[in-house]
């Protein structure tokens, strides 16, 4: 090799170096009860940033879902405790607590098991990197669950097929400390106009339906929410209030709560929660 080469061929393998993602390294999963996956990419590793805090609502003020909140904690505790569990769908209507019931059980587990399980929250931007987290969470001894809000797919999207491979059916498998929660407003994840048109438009629509309805199937548990009542209202409502101290007659805070319900247009979780703070602030309490 002629000698003026090497100082070129030198400063082309530190460039490449560089651009190339360092390799991750071991998760200390001990850190911290929950974390947040982060894909990486051009030249970023990686990584599981460890979140101090989680924003969760104790699971005793979740009214409304008591039979959907019976159901995921049995499964979570039963995950914690080494017993077989499921992956669980949580899915319906908007606002009425289906990811802070995620959170809320997570907690729970936690505290009659201390520091069992931790919870590991995917983007649904970043869920074709599920593979590369589940070989990363294989390496450790400690039980999570790896917690997707919101997810769904829309017709051009195909990272669904990557999650089925995950869930069941690859190789690998799922691996055995590792249990999956999502959250969605549709039941199979698609939107229904994409599911009519793949039955319209192939030549073999209902096997195109098929292939992409069953995803779900590879959720051991559906666990439905639906909008609530106005009595479920009202208890979501006084349970905050009770909670929180905010000392108002009952008829006044119903009064106050059916207004704010009509100006949002909606009774949900969300809406109790959300009148709740704006009582607070106008009583000046601290939440």
């Amino acid at each position: 090799m002629p000698n003026d080469l090497a100082p070129l061929l030198a400063r082309i393998a530190d460039a490449l170096d560089r651009l190339a993602p360092a390799a991750a390294p071991a998760p200390d999963l001990s850190a911290a009860d929950a974390f947040v996956w982060h894909a990486g990419g051009a030249g970023v590793a990686p990584r599981l940033s460890p979140v101090p805090q989680v924003a969760a609502v104790p699971i005793g003020l979740l009214r409304g879902v008591e039979r959907q909140k019976a159901i995921l904690l049995d499964n979570t505790l039963r995950f914690a405790r080494g017993l077989p569990a499921n992956n669980a769908m949580l899915w319906g209507a908007r606002g009425m607590g289906k990811s802070s019931l995620v959170k809320a059980a997570h907690a729970e587990a936690n505290a009659r098991h201390p520091g069992s399980l931790a919870l590991i929250e995917i983007h649904r931007e970043e869920i074709r990197s599920l593979p590369d987290l589940l070989d990363v969470l294989r390496r450790s001894p400690r039980r999570c669950l790896v917690f997707c809000d919101d997810l769904s797919f829309e017709r051009e999207d195909s990272d669904y097929k990557a999650l089925k491979s995950v869930l069941d059916g690859g190789i690998e498998g799922r691996p055995p400390n590792v249990l999956f929660y999502a959250t969605s407003n549709r039941r199979h994840l698609m939107p229904r106009e994409m599911i009519e048109n793949e039955r319209a438009g192939a030549i073999h629509g209902q096997e195109s339906v098929e292939e992409k309805v069953s995803l779900s199937d590879r959720f051991g548990l559906w666990i439905g929410f639906h909008a609530c009542d106005q009595e479920t209202f009202f208890a979501m409502v006084e349970g905050y209030a009770a909670a929180y101290g905010l000392a108002v007659p009952p008829e006044r805070l119903r009064a106050e709560a059916v207004e704010w319900s009509v100006t949002r247009g909606a009774r949900s979780g969300r809406v109790a929660w959300q009148f709740i703070q704006d009582l607070a602030g106008r009583m000046e309490v601290r939440l």
